[in-house]
């Protein structure tokens, strides 16, 4: 192979994070999600910590613990659903700006050894290993395991750096297969997988296991009889076709025979930035105008915020908002100049606002800048 990729993936980052700060819960059911109010009390007895049974509100889980994993919570669910399904899950708030400073140390702990890096959110990354292995090649070192070799140096920076989080890292010719390859062994894994490897430990799995092969995909192949990937890969080109498109049914083709050249991109243009919220409770525009050009006026704030950090102005405004029953609408303002201070958002805002007819109550309300222009 003269190419390969790693994906590394850190392991139930937001509660690995969590659990530094809280050693004494290790091992035990974690949830992360909710407000600031369920942060941990300290009293005469010790700390004491809520527990899902505790919460009310719409709030969701960001991450769980693989302990609480086990109960059948995960990322996505609402907190009161899952505490339907563990009540006596420790329930733990989000701190994204802890997220945000240990994503930066991690990040940089790889870098030290691998510069090559595609940086795909707050807990992955893809990174190209290519010239590294060949190096380990050159230096007298059998190819796999050099590459294996600096695998784990790459694990064990990430570990000294971080105060001792683990990561699982997968190995392969390319981003398709190395995805995968991360979530077989997790926690802690570190997984090789070659073109003749498929059969054996990537055909069996559900289609579901592709990256870009979504539910509602996913469910349609399962009901044309196509549940593994294996099966997908057997699937005729032509019935796949007529079934998805020209394009994407060449993709599923390819993918399912671990076929993939897009390279490492180590930088990119944001098409968007965005700041929302979800209202504790249903929101309407006329008895709670005044709660909501509150919300309104510090989510622009925050937008601005975030434009200012990355140096970024938005030629276009727009605003997302949810209403009782999930009916979702969204508004843009285009503006004849890139803007960046909160005044503008906000003033292009409700520019928006203006062209939404309000006739039921709200429960989400969202910022959006787009048309990004640097400056």
């Amino acid at each position: 192979m003269s190419r390969w990729i790693a994906h590394l993936d850190m392991d139930a980052f937001y509660a690995s994070v969590e659990l530094l700060r809280y050693p004494e819960l290790k091992g035990q059911p974690v949830v992360i999600g909710g407000r600031r109010e369920l942060a941990p009390r300290d009293t005469p007895q010790g700390r004491r910590f809520a527990r899902l049974r505790d919460y009310t509100g719409r709030g969701v889980i960001t991450t769980a613990t693989y302990a609480a994993r086990a109960f059948g919570v995960r990322s996505g669910l609402g907190l009161m659903k899952a505490a339907q399904l563990a009540p006596d899950c420790l329930l733990l708030p989000t701190d994204f700006p802890a997220y945000r400073a240990m994503s930066r140390r991690f990040k940089a702990a790889v870098a030290e050894l691998a510069p090559t890096i595609e940086d795909r959110g707050i807990d992955e990354i893809y990174i190209d290993l290519s010239e590294l292995a060949r190096q380990r090649q050159g230096a007298g070192h059998d190819p796999l395991a050099g590459l294996k070799e600096v695998a784990q140096e790459i694990k064990n920076n990430v570990r000294a750096a971080t105060g001792g989080l683990s990561c699982s890292i997968g190995l392969a010719p390319n981003k398709l297969l190395a995805k995968i390859a991360s979530e077989l062994d997790k926690p802690d894994g570190l997984t090789l997988i070659r073109p003749e490897d498929l059969a054996g430990r990537i055909w069996a799995l559900p289609v579901r296991a592709i990256n870009g092969v979504g539910p509602k995909a996913a469910a349609r192949l399962e009901a044309l009889g196509i549940e593994t990937i294996g099966a997908l890969a057997a699937a005729d080109p032509d019935w796949l076709r007529q079934r998805f498109g020209t394009h994407y049914g060449d993709w599923l083709h390819r993918a399912a025979h671990g076929q993939d050249e897009r390279p490492v991109v180590t930088h990119s243009e944001p098409v968007s930035i965005s700041r929302e919220t979800t209202f504790e409770r249903d929101l309407d525009a006329r008895r709670d105008r005044a709660e909501l050009g509150r919300i309104l006026t510090r989510l622009c704030e925050q937008l601005a915020a975030d434009l200012s950090r990355k140096g970024y102005g938005a030629r276009t405004v727009g605003i997302k908002l949810r209403f009782e029953g999930f009916r979702t609408l969204t508004r843009d303002q285009t503006l004849e100049a890139p803007v960046h201070s909160a005044e503008a958002l906000l003033h292009a805002a409700r520019l928006c606002l203006k062209r939404v007819d309000f006739n039921a109550r709200m429960r989400l309300l969202g910022v959006r800048a787009a048309g990004l222009e640097r400056g």
